[in-house]
């Protein structure tokens, strides 16, 4: 899943692409380089960030994701699918309306009691993430008993409630929100037991591209590493993921990406022979 942030002000690459010309050729390169799905996001949810209207979000994503499902069809055979990253269910509507096929939901359809009816009616694939909090205070001293327990409680309710309200489990994707309302301990320990999510049956959504976790990690709590330098900590993040079984990997580096896995499967792939 490749990430386009068509904002000004997203932590990694606000402002890049958010000129419909800058979009729409970012689109192509990622598919290009192997994204098999592409997410377009309008609204910064990045720690601290401070909520769009739905008109500008619209304003923002619509004309994109319409003009990416033309050129989708022309250079994927439309086999590459959009995904609308938001929790507002008239942005979901409308970008359904154009051909986006998966929701993506920080809130896990909780912020917007019209986004289920939304989801539900079109029968499109819905990303639940946990988050704890909202992303203006989801990082004021997030604590747990134990994180990825209260995470697989989480799942455990939104999958039985959304059931109940029409959507089919079958549609349902699960991302553990790493950086969502976590400290570098949590998401670590989220990423060192990932394979507990597996017991839903469902498939799991790994986001921690350019994460602060990571610049922290290879820098310190009070120096982090900025988002340009943290492409090899996320490209060691998706490789643990691969090797756990996950499916959908979230990314803002797709060519980088693509290739360290490419030569992780190799790896992986008992019938790979080199002469």
């Amino acid at each position: 899943m490749g990430i386009l942030n068509v904002t000004p002000d997203s932590f990694y690459d606000g402002g890049k692409y958010n000129v419909l010309d800058k979009a729409i050729m970012h689109i192509e390169e990622m598919i290009e380089d192997g994204a098999d799905i592409i997410d377009i996001g309008g609204e910064s949810t990045r720690p601290g960030s401070v909520p769009v209207e739905t008109e500008e979000e619209i304003k923002r994503v619509i004309p994109v994701i319409d003009l990416a499902i033309k050129k989708i069809k022309k250079i994927s055979n439309g086999e590459v699918i959009i995904s609308i990253d938001t929790y507002k269910s008239d942005v979901a509507k409308a970008a359904i309306d154009k051909g986006a096929l998966i929701v993506n939901d920080i809130s896990g359809l909780r912020f917007d009691k019209n986004m289920i009816d939304v989801v539900a009616k079109s029968n499109v694939s819905v990303i639940i993430m946990h988050m704890k909090g909202t992303p203006q205070n989801m990082q004021n001293n997030p604590t747990y008993d134990n994180v990825v327990i209260e995470i697989k409680n989480y799942f455990q309710e939104r999958i039985s409630y959304l059931s109940s309200k029409g959507i089919l489990k079958d549609n349902i994707i699960l991302d553990p929100g790493i950086g969502f309302g976590k400290t570098v301990k949590h998401n670590l320990q989220i990423l060192s037991q990932i394979k507990e999510f597996h017991t839903f049956g469902l498939p799991i959504l790994l986001g921690t591209s350019r994460k602060s976790f990571i610049g922290k990690i290879l820098g310190s709590e009070s120096n982090p590493l900025k988002p340009e330098e943290r492409l090899e900590g996320s490209i060691a993040t998706y490789i643990w993921a691969v090797l756990n079984g996950i499916k959908i990997l979230r990314v803002h580096d797709v060519k980088e990406t693509k290739r360290a896995l490419k030569v992780i499967e190799s790896i992986m792939d008992v019938n790979y022979g080199i002469n």
